[in-house]
C-alpha cells in the first residue's frame, strides 16, 4: 500500500469500526447540541459513521477503495482489575477472532498464541516452542503440576522464597528435548494478580545452577546470599 502512495505521511489506512469511539464523541455533541457543526462537517461525520458501522480497515485511492471485512466472531473477557469495564481478547476453546473466510486468531488472556496452545497443548510442542510467553500460556493451560510430571522435569533444589511468605522456589533440570539449554526456576508471583490469583511461572536460568536461591538471585543480578536477605519481594 505504501509503495502506491507518493511520499506517505502519517497513517496510510483508516480504521473503520475501530474509530467508533472517536466518532461517537462528535456524534453525541451533535445530537445533544453541545457543538455546532457546518453542513460539510455533518456530511463527513455521516460518512465516517456509516463506514465505522460497515467495515474494518480501509484504504482510499484515486479510483478504488480497498475495504476489509469485520470479523464474524470476536470473543473477549473482562480485564482483571479494570475500573472502566475494559476488556481483552480471549478465546477459551476456540479462536478469539474469526473472519468469514476462515482466517482466525487465537488469543489466551490477551496473548496471541498458535492454535495448538488453545486446542491441543502438549509437552512435545512446548519443548519445541522458543517464545517464552507462548510456552507459558501452553503450560498454564496444562497446569504446572501436570506439566512437570509429564515433561519429566527433575527437581534439583527447593527452598522457601525469602520475602514471599508461603511461597517456594523450585529449581528443575530442563528436559533434554527442550530447544533451550538451561534450567527452570519455578516461582510464585510476589504480588497478587489483578484477578486475585498469585500465578506461578518458570524462569530460565543457566544450566550450571544447583541452588534455587542462587538461581533466584541470578534473575536479579545478585548472589543467592544477598537474595536470601530480601524482606519483601514483589
Amino acid at each position: 500500500m505504501r509503495s502506491l502512495v507518493q511520499r506517505p505521511t502519517g497513517s496510510v489506512a483508516w480504521y473503520g469500526q475501530q474509530e467508533a469511539h472517536r466518532l461517537a464523541y462528535y456524534d453525541i455533541h451533535r445530537t445533544l447540541g453541545i457543538s455546532a457543526f457546518r453542513g460539510t462537517d455533518h456530511a463527513i461525520l455521516d460518512i465516517q459513521t456509516a463506514l465505522a458501522g460497515a467495515t474494518g480497515w480501509w484504504w482510499a485511492f484515486d479510483s478504488v477503495c480497498v475495504m476489509s471485512e469485520r470479523p464474524g466472531i470476536l470473543q473477549t473477557e473482562p480485564l482483571p482489575g479494570a475500573v472502566h469495564n475494559e476488556r481483552r481478547l480471549h478465546g477459551q476453546n476456540e479462536p478469539a477472532v474469526q473472519f468469514t473466510d476462515g482466517r482466525s486468531v487465537h488469543v489466551d488472556h490477551g496473548t496471541i498464541v498458535p492454535e495448538w496452545v488453545i486446542t491441543e497443548p502438549t509437552v512435545e510442542r512446548i519443548a519445541r516452542e522458543r517464545n517464552i510467553e507462548v510456552r507459558r500460556c501452553a503450560i498454564e493451560r496444562i497446569g504446572w503440576d501436570v506439566y512437570i510430571d509429564e515433561a519429566g522435569l527433575e527437581l534439583v533444589d527447593r527452598t522457601d522464597d525469602p520475602g514471599n511468605a508461603g511461597a517456594q522456589l523450585s529449581l528443575y533440570a530442563t528436559p533434554t528435548s527442550w530447544v533451550d539449554d538451561g534450567r527452570i526456576l519455578l516461582v510464585v508471583n510476589g504480588s497478587v494478580e489483578r484477578d486475585g490469583r498469585r500465578r506461578r511461572y518458570g524462569l530460565p536460568v543457566p544450566n550450571g545452577m544447583t541452588s534455587a536461591l542462587d538461581a533466584a538471585g541470578w534473575t536479579y543480578g545478585i548472589t543467592g546470599d544477598d537474595y536470601s536477605c530480601l524482606v519483601r519481594r514483589t
